[in-house]
């Protein structure tokens, strides 16, 4: 076992303080806030107005896209009109990624700019190349001729930069050399800050985005431990690049975002939501807010809690766990849900994904219907679907003699101990509840002697920072070698339900990605907006998001900016309305192909505008169909899935009295 405090560590990770026109980020400066126009850039009314809302709104720092000379020009105007209203102080940043003149333009007019090592000075054609070493250094020569003139602007005008990679557009020469991975995307970033700190310029922002939250986790962290190892301490921004729209482009941003946070990682934060991108500021500041009050508290246990050997920060790896029933092993994690303030009725479970169908006599059940319920000390006095098990206290399974079919105990940890040594034990299914500060080394040792029992464990904490002190605690089961499946609970009653939905995503889906659980169970107050249904959504989001259980398609949809060929919005909402039964597809929806060729290549499909009104059509990375007529896109995009076999007619939607 190693010591590993820098992974746990709440605190922010030091980095040295970069000024950025009227904000500075890193340091000990608060975390900032920024978003990015969706205006044309050329129409400089549209992209002043949506400065201002986005301002209004909390941004800090407001990014345009320069794609031409032309765009990079009109960003002094851009640049002056906000001037004229007020916000001098407010720093723009001029989005960059295939000319190299337009950023040295911009840099005349903004106070960032940001370039993307994969389009900057390289190409994506998904070619394999076997480089020589000579070769290589060859086109790292390359590379630096064209990044250095920039490199030296920006020092001379006192401007910052983002060297911003993005798992979607890394070059063929990076894939051939260091494939698709996260320390790709680390490479990438490096060879363009080594260019920068040889010119002695260190006014540097880092970012390693991908709309795969687990890559883009992992990414990050590998980056700070590079960082920490060559002695260096720039800031990070933080994003989850094409994240789409509404719940599930929240809760996929709180998956990557959120758990970052938690250990200490990030200066600047930016969601990115296929929405105007105001709304995307008051998602950003409540993550942001979720995460420093995790910071505040000690946790002794968690910082004494020695990392397990092989354990793996920058890859996945499932928790080795035996099966107990449909928990645990290899299957799927389970959704656990509270019914002790709800009718316990069939019509009371339509909202968990459970439909009781009167005219056939039968239960049928949606994809994402939940796997237990928890009834107190109530009992079902109608047959649960076979797929359903009620879990009930203690105390009323014993009244019982065990002998209610689907039923089964949840234990303290005192009754528990009292049952197992009077042979009282529910011999299918025992839930043992522990805090993660009950699970003592000694405490652990003795559950490790319990393979073989149909023991599952639920886990929680009240500690602030839930994600840094429940990870120790499956540390320490690691540690001493238990195998017992776990299901974590997180009782959120008192949040809103934005707070509830994004601080679930950050720490549940935080140790998601780490490998750790085999269940998870979110307690809210059911009388919020949409009730159990809501948390139902939440809990099969973050399983989405996390990619440990599919339910519903998945969108990697980008947010938006001037270089947007259709109106992303609504030809999102207009996919979805058509493919949103076909679960376990991925459809990528790009207004360009700037950061796409790779998220391309992560979906199923792709639906990407390449001209005014055009649309081409991918099949993974492959292109199928080019400039398609808009109006015929998403008809043609059905006949693509179709063609493959991945389409299935829509079902009939559920209706339901409840």
């Amino acid at each position: 076992m190693t010591e590993d405090t820098t992974h746990r560590d709440a605190r922010r990770m030091p980095t040295r303080p970069v000024r950025i026109g009227g904000v500075t980020v890193g340091g000990d400066t608060p975390i900032v806030l920024q978003s990015m126009t969706t205006a044309d850039t050329l129409d400089v009314d549209a992209t002043v107005a949506e400065s201002l809302r986005m301002i209004e709104a909390g941004c800090q720092i407001v990014r345009i896209t320069a794609p031409s000379k032309r765009e990079a020009e009109a960003l002094g105007e851009i640049r002056a009109r906000l001037d004229e209203k007020g916000h001098a102080g407010v720093p723009l940043v001029a989005d960059i990624h295939f000319t190299p003149n337009a950023a040295e333009i911009a840099a005349d007019h903004v106070e960032k700019i940001r370039v993307n090592p994969g389009n900057y000075a390289d190409k994506k054609k998904f070619e394999t190349h076997d480089y020589t070493e000579a070769a290589y250094a060859d086109e790292l020569a390359r590379i630096r001729d064209r990044f250095t003139p920039l490199v030296r602007k920006c020092k001379s005008l006192g401007r910052a930069m983002r060297i911003g990679t993005n798992h979607g557009s890394l070059s063929d020469r990076i894939l051939s050399h260091y494939g698709d991975t996260p320390l790709g995307m680390v490479e990438s970033a490096m060879e363009f800050l080594h260019i920068c700190r040889d010119e002695d310029y260190h006014d540097i922002v880092l970012s390693m985005k991908a709309s795969n939250p687990q890559v883009m986790v992992q990414a990050y962290r590998l980056l700070a431990d590079r960082m920490r190892d060559q002695g260096m301490a720039y800031p990070l921004h933080l994003g989850v690049t094409e994240a789409g729209e509404g719940e599930d482009g929240r809760i996929k941003s709180a998956v990557g975002i959120g758990a970052l946070l938690a250990e200490g990682l990030g200066d600047t934060v930016r969601v990115s939501l296929t929405e105007p991108p105001e709304a995307e500021i008051p998602v950003a500041r409540l993550l942001v807010e979720l995460a420093e009050k995790g910071r505040n508290g000690a946790d002794p246990m968690a910082d004494s809690t020695p990392t397990p050997d092989g354990h793996n920060r920058y890859g996945y790896t499932r928790r080795d766990t035996m099966a107990v029933g449909a928990i645990g092993g290899s299957q799927v994690p389970v959704v656990c849900h509270d019914l002790t303030d709800r009718p316990l009725t069939p019509a009371g479970l339509f909202g968990l994904g459970h439909r009781y169908q009167t005219d056939l006599d039968k239960w049928a059940a949606d994809d994402a219907a939940c796997d237990l319920i928890f009834i107190g000390d109530r009992t079902c006095r109608f047959a649960l679907p076979g797929w359903l098990s009620a879990i009930q206290d203690s105390d009323t399974w014993m009244q019982h003699g065990g002998r209610l079919e689907r039923h089964h105990p949840l234990w303290t940890s005192a009754d528990f101990t009292q049952a197992q040594r009077g042979g009282h034990l529910d011999p299918q299914l025992n839930l043992l509840a522990l805090d993660a500060d009950d699970l003592t080394v000694d405490r652990v040792d003795e559950l490790s002697r319990m393979e073989g029992a149909p023991v599952v464990l639920l886990l929680s904490t009240t500690r602030p920072n839930a994600l840094r002190s429940l990870r120790a605690a499956f540390f320490r089961l690691a540690n001493a070698g238990c195998i017992l499946p776990v299901i974590v609970r997180q009782d959120l009653r008192g949040f809103s339900a934005d707070a509830l939905q994004l601080k679930s995503a950050a720490d549940l889906g935080g140790l998601l990605l780490d490998g750790f659980g085999d269940g998870v169970w979110i307690a809210g107050d059911v009388g919020l907006d949409g009730g159990l249904k809501a948390l139902n959504r939440t809990a099969f989001g973050i399983l989405q998001a996390t990619r440990t259980r599919i339910s519903r398609t998945e969108y990697i949809s980008c947010p938006s900016c001037g270089r947007t060929l259709f109106d992303l919005q609504e030809t999102t909402a207009k996919i979805r309305a058509v493919t949103d039964h076909l679960k376990g597809i991925k459809i990528g929806i790009m207004g360009c192909i700037v950061n796409g060729p790779g998220e391309m290549a992560d979906a199923d499909y792709g639906y990407v505008g390449t001209g005014p009104g055009k649309i081409t059509l991918y099949k993974e990375k492959e292109v199928v169909q080019r400039n398609i007529p808009e109006d015929e896109a998403v008809d043609a995009l059905i006949e693509l899935i179709r063609s493959h076999g991945d389409w299935v007619e829509a079902p009939a939607r559920a209706s339901s009295s409840a």
